[in-house]
């Protein structure tokens, strides 16, 4: 079962972009680009109740999932820092509790 193209998901992905429009990705790091894409935060690996939980998605314009998104999921890392120049991901040495 291609879980993509269930009429389910179809239904659930247009209404959460209508709900979504704008790219997570791009307003974090201050662009306002309309979301083409509904985009799974945890992978869903075929696990249909998170493949269909809200919960678990995000909108993001096609250039942020084909690119910054995908090379995410290769590597394990969150690219990119905050305005500060505090890295974004939080399995980073500088985001670790070290005074613990």
């Amino acid at each position: 079962m291609r879980l993509y193209d269930l009429q389910r998901w179809r239904r659930l992905s247009k209404r959460f972009l209508v709900l979504n429009p704008m790219c997570a990705m791009c307003e974090d790091d201050g662009r306002i680009t309309v979301a083409t894409v509904v985009d799974h935060t945890i992978p869903h690996k075929g696990n249909i109740r998170l493949f269909f939980d809200e919960n678990n998605l995000k909108p993001l314009c096609k250039y942020c999932h084909d690119s910054h998104k995908a090379a995410q999921e290769r590597s394990g890392k969150v690219r990119g820092c905050d305005e500060n120049g505090r890295p974004l991901d939080p399995n980073h040495p500088w985001n670790t509790d070290d005074d613990a």
